[in-house]
């Protein structure tokens, strides 16, 4: 089976313009959770999509899945955790408590603030893990990279032919992930970024997809300047 897990745990106001975490922010009149959620709607390959939203948020999730009358069939609103890596492993235990245990089931995981996804990047991410376990979304660094180990003087500056930026989705066979997350220290758990690093760190070669510059995560005010103006929303000053 094939899930879609969209991690919408935060409750972060970084933007200051409103007193809603960004994912429920409006964007040309809609919030920019259901723009990302639609996206996933539209590729019928999903057996169910899992929400992970904090849990003083679960309720108005699910409002704004009746308001915009998403197909409920298919969506399943669950508990955040206290971080990213919680929020996935939470939704894992939704799946495995609904599901029986199989070992090809697949889990493509996405910000729910990175609303301008595409089918053709979740589509290749279903791809790339099914035939290799694990991949991630990248683009390829259209700036020099700049290393600074001590942040204030230049350390290295890397080839950039060979630095990537990377996005999500990030997909993997649920099985090996939950396996290569169990094999983490307590240590390397403090160090998490992303489900990806997981695997990195267990030595799972994880495969690249290609992603797409406009497939920004809004976390600013300026990204959010950004995407008002993709969709011909209104502009903030």
């Amino acid at each position: 089976m094939i899930f879609g897990a969209i991690l919408a745990g935060g409750i972060g106001k970084r933007m200051n313009i409103a007193d809603l975490p960004k994912q429920f922010l409006l964007l040309d009149n809609k919030p920019i959770i259901i723009h990302t959620i639609e996206k996933f709607l539209i590729v019928n390959r999903f057996d169910k999509i899992y929400i992970g939203v904090h849990s003083d948020w679960i309720q108005y999730m699910n409002d704004l899945i009746e308001k915009y009358n998403l197909d409920k069939t298919k969506l399943v609103v669950v508990a955040g955790g206290k971080d990213r890596s919680d929020t996935i492993l939470n939704i894992i235990t939704a799946i495995k408590n609904s599901f029986p245990d199989n070992k090809e089931d697949v889990i493509v995981t996405h910000d729910s603030v990175r609303p301008f996804v595409t089918k053709r990047i979740i589509d290749d991410n279903i791809d790339a893990a099914i035939k290799y376990g694990a991949c991630d979304t990248v683009v390829s660094s259209a700036d020099t990279i700049v290393v600074s180990n001590n942040n204030d003087t230049i350390t290295d500056i890397p080839n950039r032919n060979f630095m990537y930026q990377g996005q999500t989705p990030q997909s993997f066979k649920l099985d090996l992930l939950l396996d290569s997350y169990k094999r983490l220290t307590d240590a390397e758990k403090d160090i998490l970024t992303d489900a990806c690093k997981v695997c990195v760190m267990k030595g799972v070669a994880v495969k690249l997809v290609m992603g797409e510059y406009s497939n920004f995560k809004i976390t600013t005010i300026n990204d959010y300047k950004v995407a008002q103006a993709m969709v011909g929303g209104k502009k903030l000053d």
